[in-house]
Parts: structure tokens; sequence; C-alpha cells
């Protein structure tokens, strides 16, 4: 199913391109629910993943928790590594 897109100006309105759904980039930035269905877990384990630091950190907005899509694509393609280095004193960073 197609949209249409209009552009205005003084007096013309115009339609300029047809896209169709297809055409429409993902969302660049997941929600927790979309992490764990791309990982096929639940959403809490999402949390614990990445709070131990084996998944990609998230990206907070306010009150919002969301990861780069293109980020956890990488990460899932490269088999899941864990993301956080140990320092030599055991520490984790």
């Amino acid at each position: 199913m197609g949209s249409t897109v209009m552009s205005w100006s003084p007096g013309v309105l115009a339609m300029t391109a047809t896209l169709s759904s297809s055409a429409v980039s993902p969302a660049k930035l997941v929600d927790v629910e979309h992490a764990a269905e791309m990982l096929g877990c639940s959403s809490r384990h999402v949390y614990r993943l990445a709070d131990a630091g084996k998944m990609p950190a998230p990206v907070r907005l306010g009150s919002l928790v969301r990861w780069n899509r293109s980020t956890l694509e990488d990460w899932i393609a490269a088999g899941c590594p864990p993301v956080r280095t140990v320092t030599a004193k055991g520490g984790a960073r």
C-alpha cells in the first residue's frame, strides 16, 4: 500500500512522489521489545545482557532506552561477543 507525498507552496498543491511502504527505511533506534525480538529472548533478558556488558550499550534519551539497530545487527552478525573489556586489575571498563 503506497502513500502520496504532497508539497505545498502558495496557491499550488502538487503531488511530488508516490512511496510504497517498502521504500520507507526502518527505524535507526529500536526499543527493548524490538531488541528482544531480534535476539529471540525476553525484554528483561535484554536489560540483563546490557547491564552485564554482554551486548552493546543502549542510547538513553531522557527516560527512553533505545538501541542502535545497525550496532545490534553488526553485533549479532559477529556472533554476539561480550562488549565490555576487562582491565589489567580485573575491573570492567
